[in-house]
């Protein structure tokens, strides 16, 4: 592999000698100064860096920080005509991978960059395997469904931006975290922290510190030291606020500038802190409505809904049943030391026909039960322990089927429809909004049916 020398020396004649002696092996680039150095240095991105310590214009010390900064994977090795222990000590400390004396040995000049080309080859193969381990932590998704296939090809979208704010919004147990957990490791920040926050099991009077950190001596019982906050902890990264909606009004207008300004003050101090973080926020809550209420933040919410993904319910990705219980019950199994084949017809009816209320998290608490409690090889119905509870499509068993004397089929589809609206609405536990999104339908369309249908 050709790796690229910059070669950064006041003298002309080292510089010009050097290339010479290296050119065919490296793609050599001189500078004669440190200002030089640093003004091409981004456009260069050199892999190898020989640098003299004693520049006419600036430290090589200087220059070797801005070089650890801008190309921190890069090997300097430093050059100095005086072997000054200190200098050297304090080269190897910022970074530098070794140092050689001038008048320069060629032999041991190029001992020494070969050295410092198997370190760059061992650090990329190192980055690549991390990189590799990240990326498996990539959430899977089951996407049977146009539902949710429609969801993971927003997030694919989404994820390209490294700070663009996403509302993530969907029913309980719908597996909001999760989408939450994709964007981050499928964006630029994935390197950095995802940091999750559930909004709801915070007290009101403690969330703005627990967001913000406070200084030392904020209030009483603050502590000497402070605390960083876990918007901090989530620079580089993702901030998950999970139950945005649960957040306190007095905390909604210090994330709203920290959402426009990307800056923020710990509780009790009055310097100005700066972080660049993505966040996404979840909720099951209309935070539409909560800001017709005045319980949210307008702005806020315009802010942090930049992109909307809604997560569908179970009920609405029905497709997505059968293949998601195939890959609890064989996780379940290994985790539990079990082999089983397959679902029963009967245990695959009986999923089907569940009503889901808890959604995702509902469908895999039952299959973590089942699978510990059932011997196998399959599993069959009495051993998923459901309740009679149906969804929509089971409710409507008492419908009339087509026979030889035939049916008044609008009667029929007209209490086909009413039964919906009224199953819609009870698992939204009477809330209209909710009800309407089951049914895929505006508010306005849902109150208008339900009357003409008289539900």
């Amino acid at each position: 592999m050709n790796y690229s020398l910059l070669i950064i020396d006041d003298e002309e004649s080292i510089r010009d000698s050097l290339s010479m002696a290296l050119g065919r092996q490296y793609h050599v680039s001189t500078c004669a100064s440190g200002k030089e150095a640093l003004a091409c240095l981004s456009a260069l991105a050199p892999d190898l860096v020989l640098l003299d310590i004693g520049l006419p214009d600036i430290s090589g010390l200087e220059v070797l920080g801005s070089i650890r900064q801008q190309s921190p994977h890069a090997a300097v090795i430093m050059i100095t005509a005086f072997e000054d222990l200190d200098t050297v000590i304090s080269a190897m400390k910022r970074g530098a991978f070794d140092y050689l004396l001038k008048p320069l040995r060629m032999d041991a000049l190029k001992l020494c960059l070969e050295r410092a080309g198997s370190s760059i080859r061992l650090g990329k193969e190192i980055r690549l395997l991390q990189d590799k381990a990240l990326r498996e932590q990539i959430p899977f998704f089951i996407a049977e469904s146009e539902a949710l296939t429609d969801v993971v090809q927003t997030v694919a979208k989404v994820a390209v931006s490294p700070d663009t704010p996403v509302l993530v919004e969907g029913d309980t147990g719908t597996g909001k975290e999760l989408i939450a957990s994709a964007i981050h490791y499928r964006s630029p920040n994935f390197r950095g922290p995802l940091i999750t926050v559930n909004c709801a099991a915070i007290p009101s009077e403690l969330i703005e510190s627990e967001l913000f950190g406070y200084a030392p001596g904020a209030f009483s019982g603050a502590g000497k030291k402070g605390k960083t906050g876990l918007v901090e902890e989530a620079a580089g990264g993702t901030l998950f606020l999970d139950e945005i909606g649960e957040l306190p009004q007095s905390a909604q207008a210090k994330l709203l500038r920290f959402l426009q300004e990307g800056e923020f003050y710990a509780l009790g101090s009055t310097a100005k802190r700066t972080v660049r973080t993505r966040v996404v926020a979840a909720t099951n809550r209309n935070l539409e409505d909560m800001v017709r209420q005045g319980t949210f933040r307008q702005d806020l919410f315009y802010r942090l809904a930049v992109v909307r993904i809604r997560v569908p319910s179970l009920a609405r990705r029905t497709e997505d049943i059968l293949p998601l219980a195939r890959l609890f019950l064989h996780q379940y199994g290994e985790k539990f030391g079990k082999k089983f084949t397959d679902l029963t017809r009967s245990a695959a009816a009986a999923l089907l026909g569940h009503a889901w209320t808890g959604n995702v998290r509902e469908l895999r608490n039952i299959m973590e039960r089942a699978t510990l409690m059932a011997c196998g090889p399959e599993l069959d119905a009495t051993d998923l322990g459901l309740s009679g509870e149906c969804m929509p499509t089971r409710a409507m068993a008492d419908t009339p089927l087509l026979t030889r004397d035939g049916v008044d089929l609008p009667e029929v589809l007209q209490e086909l429809e009413r039964k919906y609206y009224e199953e819609a609405l009870r698992l939204a536990d009477g809330n209209e909004s909710q009800a309407a999104r089951l049914l895929n339908v505006s508010r306005d369309t849902f109150r208008y049916r339900r009357g003409k249908l008289g539900s």
